[in-house]
């Protein structure tokens, strides 16, 4: 493993803001799971709109979409350090990316109970 002596830390808000940025996008890039996110996310926006949501609607919904990604997102950084530190598998390194992995189940069961309230609340 090499080394770097390479500066982590962010000199100032943009910094700090472009890092974020760049760490969603390797996540978008990288990741198939999100960009399926994504597009049913976008479906669903779309339906709602369909529905004629109200704005508390469009919160709950909001809310359970960006959960979602963002631990996705998380999971993505967790197996990421995982194969920074370690190349041979480890059941510990497994079980730290099988419960990342088990909290992007968990956030994503939230958003079908979330928009099955939602929509068949609607649709009947």
């Amino acid at each position: 493993m090499k080394e770097s002596h390479q500066r982590t830390s962010n000199k100032n808000f943009l910094d700090a803001f472009a890092n974020s940025l760049n760490g969603i996008w390797y996540t978008i890039k990288t990741q198939k799971n999100i960009k399926i996110q994504i597009v049913i996310a976008l479906i669903v926006v779309i339906a709602a709109v369909a529905f004629k949501f109200t704005a508390i609607e469009y919160i709950f919904l909001t809310f359970a979409c960006f959960l979602v990604f963002i631990t996705e997102i998380v999971n993505t950084a967790i197996e990421v350090t995982i194969n920074l530190i370690t190349e041979k598998y480890h059941p510990l390194a497994k079980i730290a990316k099988d419960v990342g992995a088990g909290s992007v189940l968990v956030a994503s069961l939230n958003a079908i109970i979330v928009g099955c309230i939602l929509f068949l609340g609607k649709m009947f």
